[in-house]
């Protein structure tokens, strides 16, 4: 279990070492992410930006995510449940999704555009997986940009998830890849409260190597 996500992010950290001063930029998924972003991109000496993904839930149980959407591209989905979906109902809700993922970066970035990831090194943090159709829409938006490398970086994943984030990613680095998944990410953690907004753009802005 980790005390907090500043340690769960220092322990990544440690295990991404080869990257350091290697031109390499980490994209955090806001909000927890960005904590343990944050503690990598200082100790990587790289740059700290945003890939929002925004979770598309099921209308008759919001809390079971169908779609991840991120600002552009495609939406990533669950094929066997969204073929059940009314596709007018989808459309809207994918365009919603859209524009609160762009809405949000406004806030956290004042408008400032995502760090060009080709031919660098793309390392994607989260501060864990549980469906991982977030992290797998932010992969796919990154794989486009052309990155020389593209990298995973969480600290707990249900061990099913391990094959599916190895397709989409270049590598996987995680400190806990778990049998017996306890249900939920929170539960690796002995704090996990709530990121605010505020902590978010306080974090962005306190980075060192930002471009």
């Amino acid at each position: 279990m980790f005390k907090d996500r500043k340690e769960a992010g220092e322990l990544l950290a440690q295990e991404l070492a080869e990257y350091r001063d290697k031109d390499a930029i980490v994209y955090a998924l806001p909000r927890g992410g960005v904590v343990l972003g944050f503690e990598i991109a200082q100790f990587l000496h790289a740059p700290l930006d945003l890939v929002i993904a925004r979770k598309i839930g099921h209308p008759d149980n919001p809390e079971y995510a169908v779609c991840a959407v991120t600002e552009e591209g495609e939406p990533f989905c669950n094929e066997g449940k969204r073929a059940m979906l009314d596709p007018m109902w989808l459309e809207r809700e994918i365009k919603k999704e859209r524009e609160e993922a762009k809405r949000r970066r406004e806030t956290y970035l004042k408008g400032r555009k995502c760090c060009s990831a080709k031919n660098k090194i793309a390392i994607v943090v989260d501060d864990g997986v549980a469906t991982g159709l977030t992290l797998r829409a932010a992969l796919r938006f990154l794989r486009v940009k052309e990155p020389k490398e593209l990298l995973v970086a969480v600290p707990v994943v249900p061990h099913d998830l391990m094959d599916v984030l190895r397709a989409e990613a270049d590598e996987v680095f995680v400190l806990k890849d778990e049998q017996m998944y306890l249900g939920a990410v929170g539960a690796y953690y002995q704090n996990f409260p709530q990121v605010s907004d505020k902590e978010v753009i306080e974090l962005l802005q306190e980075c060192k190597f930002n471009i």
